[in-house]
C-alpha cells in the first residue's frame, strides 16, 4: 500500500465497505438462487379441466392505449377456456382508443367496451377504473391486466387452476425489451424483486422467524405486479377492492398488503413464455412512468435514501475501486471488488437467461443503478418543492 496515495483510513474505509457489499451481494444470490426454485412459472401449471371451469372477467382498464390496445384485447379473447368475458373500460382517452375499441365491439360478442365516468377528485386514475371493472364484471374470479399485457391461449385455465388453491395470484411478466434504455432499466424491477424478496414469502411468513416478529415484517414480505392480478370475487370483495386503494399511487402493492393483513392467500408466479409487456418504448415514457411511482413504493423518505446509499455502496464503489486497486497495486482491493463485481454480474446474467434479456446489458449494471440515483435525488427535490407529477394528462 501507498499511504501517500491512498491514506490509511480511507485504505480501511474502502475494504470494510467491499466487505460489506460481497457480503449483502452473497445473501442477495442466496435468494435468488432460491426464487430460481420457488419463484414458480405460470407455464408449468397445469390447466383447469374445462367441467371445473367457473365464469371469469378479464377486466382491461385503458387510457390513452391506442399503440397497444387491439393486441392486449384481442389475445384475452383468444382464451381457450370455456366460459368468460373481456371488460375494457375506456377511461376517457384523448387518442384512438375509443375508436378502436368500439370497432372490436362491434364485431366480438363477448367483449364489452365500457366508457368510464369522471374520476372523483379522491381517486386515482387506475383504481377508479378498475373499481368501474369490478362492478360490471359477472365472473367468479375476476383478471386485472394492464393494457399493455398480452397472453398465450392457455393463461386464463392456468390462472383458474391455481385459484383453486391461492385466493389470488399475480403474474410478472416476461419484459419484451427492444430500445436501448428499456433493457436498461426494465430488468431493474425484476433483479430487485428476484433478489431482495424470496418468492415464498409472499404465501408464507418465514418459518425460521418468531412469529411476534415476523407478523411486525408481514408487509414487507408483501408484493404483486398491477400488470396481471386475479382474485377470487369473494376475496377481492373482502379486501375492499380497488376501493381500499383509491388514492394509492402503487395500487397493486397496497392489494398485497390488504390481502396479507385479511389473512389470505397469495402466490407470485412469473410469466416467461405464456405472458408478456412492454411497459414503454421510449426513454421519456420510460422516465415519466417510473417518476410517478418510485418514491411511493418505499416506506419513508428514510427507508428510501437508505436504499439509494445501499445501491452505491453495493453496486457502484466495486467498479471504482477495483480501477484504485490496479491503479495503486493493492492486491486486496483488487481482490475484493473483483469478487463483488462477479457476483453483480452473475445475478444479472442468471435474469437475462431466464427472462431471455440481452445479456451485454448486464455489464452495465452500475450505469442503470445510476440511473436510479439521479431519478431519486429529482423525486425528493419535487416532493420538497411540491412539484406533482403527470401521467397520461392526470396528475399523480
Amino acid at each position: 500500500m501507498c499511504p501517500s496515495t491512498v491514506g490509511l483510513l480511507p485504505f480501511v474505509q474502502m475494504i470494510f465497505l467491499l466487505y460489506f457489499s460481497i457480503i449483502f451481494l452473497l445473501i442477495t444470490s442466496v435468494v435468488l438462487l432460491r426464487n430460481l426454485f420457488e419463484f414458480r412459472a405460470l407455464k408449468s401449471i397445469s390447466p383447469i379441466p374445462e367441467e371445473d371451469a367457473p365464469f371469469v372477467s378479464i377486466c382491461i382498464p385503458a387510457r390513452n392505449e391506442e399503440a397497444v390496445i387491439e393486441r392486449c384485447v384481442t389475445s384475452a379473447l383468444k382464451q381457450d377456456y370455456p366460459t368468460f368475458e373481456v371488460l375494457v373500460l375506456d377511461d376517457n382517452s384523448t387518442d384512438e382508443t375509443s375508436e378502436i375499441l368500439r370497432q372490436l365491439s362491434g364485431i366480438i360478442t363477448n367483449l364489452k367496451h365500457l366508457k368510464g365516468t369522471p374520476k372523483p377528485e379522491d381517486w386515482l386514475g387506475k383504481p377508479w377504473a378498475c373499481h368501474q371493472l369490478s362492478k360490471a364484471a359477472k365472473g367468479q374470479i375476476m383478471v386485472f391486466i394492464d393494457a399493455d399485457v398480452w397472453l398465450d391461449p392457455d393463461v386464463l385455465s392456468k390462472t383458474v387452476a391455481r385459484l383453486r388453491h391461492k385466493d389470488a395470484i399475480t403474474v410478472w411478466p416476461q419484459q419484451q425489451l427492444k430500445s436501448f434504455w428499456e433493457n436498461m432499466i426494465i430488468p431493474m424491477i425484476l433483479f430487485a424483486l428476484y433478489t431482495l424478496l424470496p418468492a415464498i414469502y409472499v404465501e408464507r411468513s418465514p418459518g425460521w422467524m418468531p412469529s411476534f416478529i415476523s407478523s411486525r415484517f408481514d408487509e414487507k414480505f408483501a408484493a404483486a405486479c398491477g400488470q396481471f392480478l386475479a382474485f377470487r370475487r369473494s376475496t377481492y370483495d373482502q379486501i375492499g377492492g380497488h376501493e381500499a386503494v383509491k388514492n394509492n399511487v402503487v395500487e397493486d402493492m397496497e392489494l398485497a398488503r390488504n390481502l396479507k393483513s385479511s389473512g389470505f392467500l397469495l402466490q407470485m408466479v412469473h410469466g416467461v413464455d405464456a405472458v408478456y409487456c412492454r411497459m414503454y418504448s421510449s426513454h421519456s415514457e420510460i422516465w415519466d412512468g417510473f417518476k410517478k411511482n418510485f418514491l411511493a413504493g418505499f416506506g419513508n423518505l428514510f427507508e428510501f435514501i437508505l436504499m439509494g446509499i445501499l445501491h452505491l455502496i453495493i453496486f457502484i464503489l466495486p467498479f471504482f475501486t477495483v480501477a484504485i486497486g490496479v491503479f495503486e497495486n493493492e492486491p486486496l482491493i483488487i481482490t475484493l471488488s473483483t469478487i463483488a463485481i462477479s457476483l453483480i454480474l452473475l445475478q444479472r446474467i442468471t435474469l437475462s437467461i431466464l427472462f431471455r434479456w440481452n445479456i451485454f446489458y448486464s455489464f452495465l449494471h452500475p450505469i442503470s443503478v445510476f440511473w436510479f440515483q439521479i431519478l431519486g435525488l429529482i423525486s425528493i427535490l419535487n416532493k420538497a418543492l411540491g412539484i406533482k407529477t403527470s401521467w397520461k394528462g392526470r396528475e399523480v
